[in-house]
């Protein structure tokens, strides 16, 4: 059975009941209407006249739940008409401007404010905005797990840094010891070698000192022959002349030059830095590339020296950071690549499945793409025997020979990489591309088998003005 509103309408008030109260004789009305009545004198029901039993009468629970619901409902619908309607004109909004997106009612199309403005009926609107809204939702869903993700792995990126600064310390004590082991043998080199001239030299200073007494003692006896003659009578002089001169002139003092006795400390001091620096250079390797360890994917293992890489089934624990390669077994080289000529050379060796060449700097990181210029990547392929440009579609290559070593040169004025055997610098494929932002040397590999970068020869040379 429903309910109608006059069955709920105070009969002083002619509104629907607020706080109602019950008489005795049933009939119900507004408490604060009620006591307005009363207050004249009259303590009677304002409908039958009859008095109540009560002075003062209970509230009506049921009739004022009825009658909150009911204008609960007035209020909600209220608030609905003034939504759906246009709050400049009150006219129900049936359109949508799609250059200011907001709803308007057809007055709103026809004024200055929206006029040459496109519209679409709300129905459509409602559609296309849901489906926009559904794609913006996903997006951010996206971007809230990709955060979340980030935020798992940075609670455990702390300790990740402090063991990589403490290895990164420990390689580079290693590698200063070994400089110190060079700089320790050339300096006990040198010394030793001081010291041997000293003794040299002690030794010829002895025999000279040696044989200046000689000398000095035969011309001491020499000259006393000679006193005695001039004493002697003219006769015996005579006689003795030619055997004293013959005697004067045998004397041969080789022990006059002097020369060449000190340590030629020039010899030890000339240049000393220069020259141990120089020699040094047999000791230490130059790479032109060097593997970023941040970009490495977990399955490949690199060497101390960021030289080498192979591809291991047990995953490293490393972070899942931006940097880093997740999908596939892929590095890059440190150092980004711009304008002008670079090369380098990787031992391929034993390894029979790899790919080489160059990358660009902004490749993603975190999603499965192939490696072919339209994605990014200048690259040569080894994989079933097989040589690949990685083109597009990947071109199959014919070499005489299986090259150990391949070099790859990247000229990036001129817009191209390619690939070359170094053992006879033949050439085994070239891209051409105008390249628009910096590129990394490139690596990829699935065997156990390490891809080494070669180190290079340094020279020196000194320039004179």
């Amino acid at each position: 059975m429903s309910i109608s509103e006059d069955d709920l309408t105070c009969p002083i008030c002619c509104d629907i009941f607020t706080d109602p109260v019950l008489l005795s004789c049933s009939h119900s009305f507004c408490r604060s209407c009620l006591k307005r009545c009363w207050e004249t004198g009259l303590r009677e029901c304002a409908v039958c006249r009859k008095k109540p039993s009560k002075a003062s009468p209970p509230t009506n629970l049921a009739l004022r739940n009825v009658c909150q619901a009911i204008l609960e409902a007035r209020r909600s619908s209220a608030l609905v008409d003034e939504k759906m309607n246009c709050h400049l004109h009150g006219e129900k909004l049936k359109l949508f401007c799609l250059e200011d997106k907001q709803p308007i009612c057809v007055v709103c199309q026809s004024s200055k404010l929206h006029k040459s403005h496109e519209c679409s009926p709300i129905d459509e609107a409602v559609l296309d905005c849901k489906s926009e809204l559904a794609l913006s939702l996903k997006n951010l869903q996206d971007k809230e797990n990709n955060l979340r993700r980030i935020h798992m792995t940075s609670t455990d990126m702390p300790e990740y840094i402090k063991s990589q600064a403490l290895e990164t310390q420990r390689l580079i004590k290693g590698h200063f010891e070994q400089l110190h082991q060079v700089l320790y043998q050339e300096e006990s080199a040198r010394i030793a070698a001081v010291k041997k001239e000293e003794e040299e030299k002690i030794a010829e200073m002895k025999d000279k000192i040696k044989e200046l007494s000689a000398e000095e003692q035969s011309l001491t006896e020499t000259i006393s022959v000679i006193q005695e003659q001039l004493e002697e009578d003219e006769i015996i002089l005579l006689k003795n002349f030619k055997a004293i001169q013959d005697r004067e002139k045998s004397i041969a003092l080789g022990s006059e030059n002097m020369s060449g006795l000190l340590i030629d400390v020039a010899k030890h001091l000339c240049n000393l830095q220069y020259k141990i620096w120089e020699k040094m250079l047999d000791h230490i390797d130059y790479t032109p590339v060097t593997l970023d360890p941040n970009t490495a994917h977990p399955c490949l293992i690199l060497s101390d020296d960021l030289t080498s890489l192979h591809y291991s089934n047990q995953q490293s624990c490393c972070p899942d950071n931006t940097e880093r390669f997740h999908i596939s077994a892929e590095a890059v080289g440190t150092t980004p690549l711009g304008s002008g000529s670079h090369h380098w050379v990787v031992e391929t060796g034993s390894n029979q499945d790899w790919i080489l060449g160059a990358a660009s700097s902004s490749v993603p990181r975190n999603s499965e793409i192939s490696a072919r210029p339209e994605n990014g990547f200048w690259t040569l392929c080894f994989r079933d025997g097989e040589f690949r440009a990685m083109s597009s579609p990947p071109a199959t290559l014919s070499v005489t020979r299986a090259p150990e070593q391949i070099k790859v040169h990247l000229d990036y004025d001129k817009g191209t990489v390619s690939f070359f055997d170094p053992a006879d610098d033949v050439l085994i494929y070239a891209f051409t591309h105008t390249f628009t932002e910096t590129l990394l040397p490139y690596f990829y590999t699935q065997s156990s088998h390490p891809l080494r970068i070669m180190p290079e020869k340094l020279l020196v040379t000194v320039l004179r003005q």
